[in-house]
C-alpha cells in the first residue's frame, strides 16, 4: 500500500484547515480551501487544455508567487513533472534545458517571458514547446494566460500517482558547464519532506517565509511541508533584505530558510535591528558555507531563536544532515559542522581510489538514502558515475568526527594544491570573514609558476570601512597555518557576482585568471 504521495497529506490537509490563511503573496489571499481548488482546477487543465500527462514537463520562470505554490502542487498531484527554471538562466543555456527536457509548456510571468521567447526564437535547434503561459499580466509574448487557463475548470480530485513517478525535473546551476537534469519522484521528495519535518517540525501556527527562489530546492521545505501542517506560507517575490525584514514584521513571521549571503546582507543592512525580526522562532540555513563571523552575530544578537543547519544537494532533494538548535547552543568545534545524517541516510567518507577513511580523515562525501534522484536526465554514463559503488559521490570533502558529526572542508572542485598542498577555501574564507571590515570575501586558486596554484582572496569591504592585504593577511595567520594564507587580495567595490540561488559564482571570479592557462574553469 502507498503512502509516500503529497496527494495522501496536502488534500487532507485542506479539509482540516480549510478556512485557515494557507498564502499570502503581497495582496492576495487564499484559504486552504481557496488554494486546494486552484491547485486542483490547475491539475485537471494541465490534461484537458494543455494535452500533458503525468510524464510530459511544464517548466516554471517565474518570481515567487502564490501561482508558483499551485504549479507545484498540481506536479504533486500527478499533473505532470514540474521543471523549475534557474532566474539567472539566459540564451543558452535556457535554450539547453528547454530542449534537453523535452518541455512542451512553459509557465512564465512578464520579468522572464521575454527570455522565454527569445531562448526560443534565437536556437537553431529544435525544440517541443506549444504553449507559453504567462503568470499574471504583462506586455509579453505568451499563448494565453494562467487564470484564463484554470477558469471554469472542474473541480475534481484526480487519480493517485504512484511512488515512484518522477515529478521533479530540477537543473542543477550550471555554473561548472552545462546543467544536469536531476529527475526526482514522489517517493525521494516525500521521504526527504518527513526528514524535514522531523528536524524543523511544521503545525498550524508556523508562519513560513518563503524568501530562497523557488526554483531551488532548499525551498522545498516550505513548499511542501507548511502547506500540508496547516500553517501559513509567506511569498517574497525576489529577496532583497529591507523587504524580508518588513515582512517578518507585518506577518509575525515564525520560520525561515535563507542562505549565508542572505543573512549576511540582513545584518549588514542600515535599517537592521533585532527587534524587527522578533518574531522569528526559527532560522534555517544552508545551501553554501557558513562564515563562522556570521554564525557568530547571529546566535549573540537573536539568542532565543533556534537556528538549525540543513545540508544536502539537489539530488536528494535536498537533505542529508541537519545540525539542531541544541547542538547551536551548545557551541564548541560541532557549531562548525554540518550536523549528523537524517535518519534512513548514510554517510561515508571515500579517498581517491573508493575506499572508506578513518574516522577524522578527510576524504569525499559519499551519501546513500530513499530521497535520492532517479538520474540524471539523457546523462546515463553520468548516473553510473556518481552512484558508482553503491553510494551517491557528493563531491564536497569533509570527514566525520567519533559521533558522526560531519565535518565539510570544501568542495572537491573548489580545493586549491599549492605547492603540493590541499588548501580548503571555506576554511580560508572563514577565517577573513571575522575580520570586521570584511563584508563578502570568496577564496579562489590562481595560477603560479613555482606552486601550480596561489591561494588568492577577492574582498569586497563593509561600508566605509578600511583593510590593506598585508593587514588581511596578518589577521588570517592567527587562526590557519601559513601556507593558507592569502598570498594576493584583490578588493572589489561591486558585490561579488551570485547565482540565482545566492551562491558566489568562483567559476567567473575564476576564469581571467585561468584564461588561456590550458585548464578547465570550473
Amino acid at each position: 500500500m502507498k503512502e509516500l504521495i503529497y496527494q495522501r497529506t496536502f488534500l487532507p490537509a485542506a479539509e482540516q484547515f480549510a478556512d485557515r490563511t494557507a498564502i499570502i503573496d503581497g495582496e492576495y489571499r487564499a484559504t486552504y480551501r481557496q488554494h486546494a481548488d486552484r491547485t486542483l482546477q490547475l491539475t485537471k487543465a494541465l490534461g484537458e487544455r494543455l494535452d500533458l500527462v503525468r510524464s510530459d514537463r511544464y517548466a516554471v520562470m517565474a518570481l515567487n508567487s502564490h501561482e508558483y505554490f499551485e504549479l507545484y502542487h498540481a506536479a504533486f498531484l500527478g499533473g505532470a513533472v514540474i521543471n523549475p527554471l534557474n532566474l539567472r538562466l539566459a540564451g543558452k543555456e535556457l535554450d539547453y534545458i528547454i530542449r534537453d527536457s523535452g518541455t512542451e509548456v512553459i509557465f512564465a510571468d512578464q520579468f522572464f517571458a521575454n527570455a522565454i521567447s527569445q531562448a526560443l526564437e534565437a536556437s537553431d535547434e529544435p525544440n517541443k514547446v506549444r504553449q507559453i503561459v504567462l503568470i499574471g499580466d504583462g506586455d509579453v509574448p505568451h499563448d494565453m494566460k494562467y487564470d484564463d487557463l484554470i477558469d471554469g475548470v472542474e473541480i475534481a480530485e484526480p487519480d493517485e500517482p504512484e511512488e515512484d513517478d518522477p515529478v521533479v525535473l530540477m537543473y542543477t546551476g550550471g555554473t561548472t558547464g552545462l546543467p544536469k537534469g536531476v529527475l526526482l519522484d514522489h517517493r525521494a521528495e516525500i521521504l526527504n519532506l518527513y526528514h524535514v519535518a522531523m528536524a524543523f517540525g511544521f503545525d498550524e501556527h508556523s508562519v513560513n517565509l518563503v524568501q530562497t527562489p523557488m526554483f531551488h530546492a532548499a525551498s522545498m521545505g516550505a513548499i511542501l511541508g507548511t502547506p500540508m501542517s496547516g500553517g501559513t506560507a509567506v511569498t517574497m517575490p525576489l529577496f532583497d533584505p529591507a523587504g524580508a525584514m518588513a515582512l517578518i514584521e507585518a506577518h509575525g513571521v515564525t520560520q525561515t530558510v535563507m542562505v549565508p549571503t542572505m543573512i549576511g546582507m540582513m545584518l549588514n543592512h542600515p535599517e537592521f535591528t533585532p527587534e524587527r525580526i522578533a518574531s522569528l522562532e526559527q532560522l534555517i540555513y544552508g545551501a553554501s558555507p557558513m562564515p563562522a563571523a556570521i554564525l557568530d552575530r547571529i546566535m549573540e544578537l537573536l539568542p532565543d531563536i533556534d537556528i538549525i543547519q540543513g545540508y544536502g544537494m539537489t539530488e536528494c532533494s535536498a537533505i542529508l544532515t541537519i545540525l539542531g538548535a541544541e547542538e547551536h547552543r551548545a557551541g564548541g568545534p560541532r557549531l562548525r559542522s554540518a550536523g549528523r545524517a537524517v535518519p534512513g541516510v548514510s554517510l561515508s567518507i571515500r579517498d581517491d581510489d573508493g575506499n572508506p577513511v578513518p574516522r577524522g580523515e578527510t576524504g569525499e562525501v559519499w551519501a546513500r538514502g530513499g530521497n535520492f534522484m532517479q538520474r540524471y536526465w539523457n546523462k546515463t554514463e553520468a548516473t553510473e558515475e556518481v552512484f558508482e559503488g553503491g553510494w551517491y559521490h557528493t563531491g564536497d570533502a569533509g570527514y566525520l568526527d567519533p559521533q558522526g558529526y560531519l565535518f565539510l572542508v570544501d568542495r572537491v572542485k573548489d580545493m586549491i594544491v599549492s605547492g603540493g598542498e590541499n588548501v580548503y577555501s571555506a576554511e580560508v574564507e572563514s577565517a577573513l570573514s571575522q575580520h570586521p571590515a570584511v563584508a563578502q570575501v570568496a577564496v579562489i586558486g590562481i595560477p603560479h609558476d613555482l606552486w601550480g596554484e596561489q591561494v588568492h582572496a577577492v574582498v569586497v569591504l563593509a561600508e566605509g570601512a578600511e583593510a590593506t592585504e598585508e593587514e588581511l593577511q596578518n589577521f588570517a595567520k592567527e587562526s590557519i597555518a601559513g601556507y593558507k594564507v592569502p598570498k594576493s587580495v584583490e578588493f572589489r567595490d561591486e558585490p561579488l557576482p551570485l547565482s540565482g540561488a545566492m551562491k558566489v559564482l568562483k567559476r567567473e571570479l575564476r576564469a581571467p585568471y585561468w584564461e588561456g592557462q590550458g585548464r578547465a574553469v570550473n
